[in-house]
């Protein structure tokens, strides 16, 4: 988090504005003298704001006190990441919140990536569905499944499982059932990952 505080900075500035008409630039309202989502990342709710409330959240719920909360946005930043990566055992194994803190750690660095490096379209690949594997526990993955230009596989990335061109049918039935089941309310359709 804070290499990605620090790539932000480059951003803050935005690109020109106004439209050009007879040679001149017309200017409807006064811009913005920084970027305004990057700012937001950058100010007090953004990435700061973020992690400080989940690690008083994690202290409060280990039973410790309060974090004392003091200097530069950077060096807040700095201390909170380190707090809360010195927990990630913890949080992983024990911490009823673990997966809403993944969650919105993700959609922060999506957030962050989004601006300092936004994805060519032709590499976010195609949705295809989602991925009807199931685990060793019987939880269907459920991630979105995605064909990337040039791949001769489909690969789940969360689970990690293999779709080779000659599963191609049977997973798009699985998700065809899925989306059926979804409309009336019923089951999704599973596949054992092939070993």
């Amino acid at each position: 988090m804070p290499r990605l505080y620090e790539a932000l900075a480059a951003f803050l500035q935005p690109g020109a504005r106004g439209s050009a008409r007879y040679g001149r630039t017309q200017s409807v309202d006064a811009a913005l003298p920084v970027s305004e989502p990057v700012l937001s990342l950058r100010g007090l709710g953004g990435i700061v704001g973020v992690l400080e409330d989940w690690r008083s959240a994690m202290q409060a719920d280990r039973g410790w006190s309060e974090p004392a909360v003091s200097g530069t946005v950077e060096r807040r930043i700095a201390v909170a990441a380190r707090a809360l990566s010195m927990n990630l055992d913890w949080i992983a194994a024990s911490w009823p919140m673990a997966g809403a803190f993944a969650e919105e750690i993700r959609d922060l660095e999506r957030d962050v990536a989004s601006i300092v490096s936004p994805p060519d379209p032709a590499e976010r690949g195609r949705r295809l569905g989602t991925c009807p594997a199931v685990d060793l526990s019987g939880n269907v993955c459920g991630a979105m499944l995605r064909h990337y230009p040039g791949e001769k596989t489909v690969t789940c990335w969360w689970c990690g499982c293999v779709f080779p061109p000659a599963a191609w049918m049977e997973l798009k039935g699985l998700m065809d059932e899925d989306e059926k089941a979804e409309a009336e309310g019923g089951e999704p359709a599973t596949i054992t990952p092939p070993v």
